[in-house]
């Protein structure tokens, strides 16, 4: 250190030893700081902790020609704050020596012999008592090395305890262990020389630190589990995912267990409606209406009382979050929506479930962190795209055959940046450099393909078997496109099935197709059928009127006892959803490896099954008013302006409005929901004297109108928003 001349390397007492290669000068934090003879004139950022260079030269000056009381040796910085006293020392000197450092104010230091003490009273009992940190035993004689809390009497501490306890906690939660004071107990520690650094405590900033809280109940407690691979087996979106007790959470059950149709239904255990029944306060919500079970004095009835545990919500929206933005302050009460009335079923959602609709956030929020680290893989993928430029002609009527074309040009590069020309459009005019052009091809190609002969199925879709396209390698194109969308800012599929998803993750051979995944009916009844034998004859008499299509799929198998229905429904399962279109697949796979994405894929499939598997989150007025970031303007009043804003998005999703929140995200972006790797440049909002809002896709810009009045300003939105779409749909 260039100012007490050690090698020590000990943050907890000198502070942390930095060295500067640019200013070719080693330092301790602590020495620098407690300094008598230099003053923080910089910003944070600026010199070494906001200390200049040039001031520290000169205190390095000052201090050589000091010698220190305690080691004689030169170079001793810090001197005693009592004016009287010309005793100067190293830090490391003075911890030594139990001299006091106050890191507060003016930084001040005290020797050994003007150092402050706590005042302790000849009548108090003195003895042994714990330290309330380590709970080893200290003596009840305040001195250096032991210390004793202003606000409790008999709480006493170790100053080395208290330390360390001060750097991990942080000025904002260092305080009392015995009766949790803060303001008081501060105050002492630091007039007594404990540090206490301006900073969150170390367990907020350790990554995943709550991690084992997150988890919730996953299993079926139902009498009878339908599932067959289990109480435990949780599959979202599907029948197989286990819904929780709406009251206490520790009970669930699988959406089939218990014929509940949707997550939306809730569910109550037995313990739950035993309870609620001695009380006299159960009731099937099926045979009672909502709008009709309110009580003859109007009262609403007790299902629909808010839990204590869940915010009451405003009567204008069924959820319960307040549209205000993190990247914007504004005043909630101005909103429009809030003082109106709906009606009861639109406010009774939230109340009827908050431990249901805890875990369903806790759900949400799990996908937002996936699709959160998949854009940002994807914008790592997108680092090698160039600036150079390849041009593709799309005829928006024959678009499969014009983005193979395309495609396949010889001048075609994946990594090159890509730019459309639609060639059918009714004034003929050319869409270059226009990124909502690209967007609207790529939603177009995604929405074909979901549609084509390649994939089979309703919603969840397989590989399909397609002989031409076989023929014309057009998997292999597929498979290219999807990546090229995905790494370019285009939207994903969204449309992969599980099982066409794992043959893509960890190969064919280790996948198990269920009936689900069949899309041919004739398939689905011969299956169906040989599932339903109960018997060894009807098995039998089964197989045979399935003869030829078992010979021709290789699954002909002898058939000795009624179980060996199931290895043979396994066979025809797998050749059909798999053997079968091996070749699709693997041409598929090898285009998906186009600029890295299949192997992304491979490396994260939890994160990229919440794109190519599931549909897009649907928007919300939090989800929109948390992707626009409101840049301010000296002279608009951009409180009012941004409760109109939010105000409006609140009444689109109520449905008071002719436009949806589609609606206003197409007209800024181009795009009807957010994209896998986000939006480039970051969509912004400004408040403009302007008549009417202006919508820039280029730049994903939205001006908004001032207006005086919401009224006025939810008119020109809406008038906007609706010109702007039939013009475009014209």
């Amino acid at each position: 250190c260039i100012l007490c001349r050690r090698t020590d390397d000990c943050p907890e007492k000198y502070g942390e030893k930095r060295t500067h290669v640019a200013y070719n000068l080693t330092v301790h934090y602590y020495c620098l700081l407690m300094s008598s003879g230099i003053w923080q004139r910089g910003e944070e950022n600026e010199g070494v902790y906001g200390f200049l260079l040039a001031d520290i030269k000169k205190e390095v000056n000052r201090a050589a020609k000091l010698n220190c009381n305690i080691c004689k040796r030169k170079g001793a910085s810090i001197g005693c704050a009592v004016p009287k006293c010309k005793r100067s020392y190293h830090f490391p000197c003075g911890v030594q020596k139990e001299c006091i450092f106050q890191f507060m104010e003016d930084f001040r230091s005290y020797c050994w012999e003007h150092k402050p003490v706590q005042k302790f009273s000849n009548k108090e009992s003195r003895g042994a008592s714990h330290c309330l940190i380590c709970m080893d035993l200290v003596e009840q004689l305040p001195g250096y090395t032991v210390l004793r809390s202003p606000c409790c009497k008999n709480a006493w501490f170790h100053r080395e305890c208290l330390q360390y306890q001060a750097l991990s906690a942080g000025l904002f939660y260092f305080r009392c262990s015995a009766c949790n004071n803060k303001d008081k107990f501060q105050e002492e520690m630091l007039r007594m020389g404990i540090h206490i650094p301006e900073k969150d405590a170390s367990w907020e900033l350790e990554e995943n630190a709550y991690q084992d809280l997150l988890q919730c109940y996953q299993h079926c407690d139902t009498n009878r589990c339908l599932c067959k691979k289990g109480r435990d087996y949780n599959e979202p979106d599907s029948k197989w995912e286990i819904k929780r007790c709406q009251y206490c959470g520790s009970r669930g059950t699988h959406l089939a267990c218990s014929a509940l149709k949707s997550w939306e239904q809730t569910w109550n255990c037995m313990e739950c409606r035993s309870i609620l029944a001695k009380s006299g306060r159960y009731s099937k919500q099926k045979k009672r209406s909502l709008a009709t079970s309110q009580k003859t004095d109007g009262t609403p009835p007790f299902l629909e009382e808010p839990s204590p545990k869940c915010a009451r919500q405003s009567p204008g929206s069924q959820h319960s979050f307040l549209l205000q933005s993190p990247k914007v302050k504004c005043q909630n009460n101005l909103s429009p929506c809030a003082h109106r009335g709906h009606p009861v079923s639109n406010r009774v959602m939230m109340s009827l479930s908050p431990l249901s609709n805890r875990s369903c956030s806790l759900r949400k929020k799990h996908f937002r962190k996936q699709r959160r680290e998949v854009a940002n893989i994807l914008m790592e993928l997108k680092q090698q795209v160039t600036t150079e430029t390849i041009r593709l002609s799309i005829n928006a009527e024959n678009l499969w055959n014009s983005a193979l074309k395309g495609f396949r040009q010889p001048s075609f590069c994946p990594t090159n940046t890509i730019e459309i020309k639609f060639t059918n459009c009714k004034d003929n005019t050319k869409l270059l450099n226009s990124v909502a052009s690209k967007h609207r091809f790529f939603q177009l190609l995604m929405f074909h393909l979901q549609n084509s002969s390649l994939f089979e199925g309703s919603s969840a879709k397989n590989l399909a078997l397609d002989f031409q396209a076989v023929k014309k390698n057009l998997y292999f194109e597929a498979g290219k496109m999807i990546a090229v969308s995905l790494v370019h800012g285009g939207p994903s599929p969204c449309f992969f099935s599980k099982t066409l998803f794992n043959c893509l993750v960890y190969g064919p051979e280790s996948v198990q197709p269920a009936l689900e995944d069949v899309a041919d009916v004739d398939v689905v009844q011969m299956i169906k059928m040989i599932n339903c034998a109960d018997s060894l004859s009807s098995l039998q008499s089964a197989i045979d009127d399935c003869y030829e299509f078992l010979a021709a799929a290789g699954c002909l198998r002898p058939v000795t006892s009624l179980c060996d229905k199931n290895m043979l429904v396994n066979d025809i399962l797998i050749h059909h959803v798999i053997k079968r279109v091996i070749s699709p697949l693997e041409s598929f796979s090898e285009g998906l490896k186009t600029l890295g994405v299949l192997e992304k894929i491979q490396m994260h499939p939890d994160a990229f099954s919440t794109i190519l598997c599931h549909k897009p989150e649907r928007l919300t007025a939090e989800t929109i008013c948390d992707l626009f970031t409101i840049h301010s303007s000296s002279d608009v009043n951009e409180v009012q302006g941004s409760d109109f804003w939010m105000g409006f998005l609140q009444d689109v999703e109520c449905g008071e409005s002719v436009v949806t929140l589609e609606d206003i995200l197409f007209f800024v972006t181009g795009f009807t929901s957010v994209p896998p790797m986000g939006f480039d440049p970051e969509p912004t909002i400004k408040f403009l004297h302007k008549r009417y809002p202006v919508g820039n896709r280029h730049l994903n810009f939205l001006g908004l109108p001032i207006t005086t009045t919401y009224e006025q300003f939810k008119k020109k939105m809406e008038l906007t928003i609706r010109n702007a779409l039939r013009a475009e749909r014209e």
